[in-house]
């Protein structure tokens, strides 16, 4: 099976500037008011969006509920926010580039399906971890835009 990690990041602009996006998606907290997958989010007791903290996620399809645990990798205001799920197995970040006018954000999600979430989906679920695998990234692909969206109009709302 090839594990060569898949990635895929969009782009957007926003009526905001780089610090007010940040604050918003760096609580995770708000996620689940954007995200068409995962619903909820909270902060272990007492963390925060800084890099070592640890949240829980509630993803949410049709067919099934699941939890993950995620890992703040970068927090850095106006510039990035991302963490990982699990031991490294997928990494997601927003990056906050200034706009092509003042007050405009140019606001990028990133995702990557490491080498490391490739391994363990084939460990876990062995000749139908293609299947899964491909089932994952048709979401985060399908999920990506619509995040933005909902994103921009919660921001310019």
């Amino acid at each position: 099976m090839d594990t060569t990690p898949r990635t895929h990041a969009e782009s957007t602009l926003i009526k905001a500037t780089r610090d007010e996006l940040y604050a918003m998606l760096s609580d995770v907290t708000r996620t689940g008011e954007w995200s068409p997958v995962c619903r909820e989010c909270w902060w272990d007791e007492g963390d925060g969006p800084r890099v070592g903290a640890w949240f829980t996620g509630r993803n949410v399809l049709p067919h099934r509920t699941w939890e993950t645990r995620s890992q703040v990798v970068v927090a850095e205001p106006g510039h990035e926010f991302a963490w990982v799920v699990g031991n490294g197995y997928v990494r997601w970040s927003y990056l906050f580039a200034e706009g092509d006018a003042p007050g405009l954000t140019r606001l990028t999600e990133t995702w990557e399906f490491t080498t490391a979430g490739l391994e363990f989906f084939a460990e876990r679920f062995g000749e139908d971890a293609p299947a899964q695998i491909e089932d994952r990234t048709r979401q985060a692909l399908e999920g990506i835009p619509e995040t933005l969206t909902a994103i921009k109009a919660a921001a310019e709302a």
